[in-house]
């Protein structure tokens, strides 16, 4: 099944995020060669594909795992937990209707 995970920065988080990058899109790489990624991205601070420094507010995972339980256990361990970037991380079952 499909979850989302959604996940919401901590304010001035911006250089901790950069740092963790390579091995949050590690993970990310990971899900995607599996087959079971079916997007994933965070939601800029403005307006702009290029925030600069005004940073980003979260991000969004929407992928595939074999229950509840292993989407929360994988979303606990993202690099941006461990870098103390999220403030806030929830888990949810999916749905895709479109396209």
């Amino acid at each position: 099944m499909l979850y989302a995970i959604i996940s919401e920065d901590k304010p001035d988080s911006l250089p901790r995020r950069i740092e963790a990058r390579p091995a949050h899109l590690a993970r990310l790489q990971h899900l995607q060669d599996e087959g079971r990624l079916i997007l994933a991205g965070p939601h800029p601070a403005i307006d702009s594909e290029d925030p600069g420094q005004a940073g980003f507010t979260g991000s969004l995972v929407v992928a595939e795992f074999i229950d509840l339980e292993s989407a929360q256990q994988w979303a606990d361990a993202d690099p941006y937990i461990a870098a103390d970037v999220y403030a806030n991380v929830t888990v949810k079952p999916f749905k895709k209707v479109f396209p």
